[in-house]
């Protein structure tokens, strides 16, 4: 039986790639930052709808009632929008096929800064996989 993290991560994987080949499609005649930011216009009222379907308004007041965690939320969000902005640039004169496997090293990115500033530690056999993913990257960019 599949894990429930595997199958959303999968079904994000996903939605990654329509996001690529919508988002390449959608930017023909259209500058890539203004796109950036209807899309995220559109993102924000989608995932207020989710949160209004599901009951979970409560947990907004939890969000913002601690300092801290709030802080890292608006710094993640801060780099989600220039992930994105940098994204749908990259999308406009880059092929997807090139644009998109640049973009998952963030994977490598992510295992390396957690190691060096959370504390995670990482086996030898995901080492192996992260410099996999990274030549992987390359290879399929050039």
């Amino acid at each position: 039986m599949m894990h429930s993290w595997l199958f959303y991560a999968l079904l994000s994987a996903i939605m990654a790639a329509l996001v690529g080949v919508f988002g390449k499609v959608g930017l023909r005649d259209m500058d890539a930052n203004a796109a950036t930011a209807v899309r995220a216009v559109i993102m924000a009222l989608f995932l207020f709808c989710v949160v209004l379907a599901r009951g979970g308004t409560g947990a907004f007041s939890s969000i913002f009632s601690n300092g801290r965690g709030v802080l890292f939320v608006v710094l993640s969000g801060i780099a989600g929008a220039l992930s994105w902005l940098f994204y749908f640039l990259a999308l406009k004169d880059g092929k997807v096929s090139q644009v998109m496997p640049i973009d998952k090293l963030s994977v490598v990115f992510a295992s390396v800064i957690a190691v060096l500033f959370l504390g995670e530690s990482i086996s030898l056999t995901s080492a192996v996989g992260i410099l996999m993913i990274a030549m992987g990257a390359i290879f399929v960019a050039l």
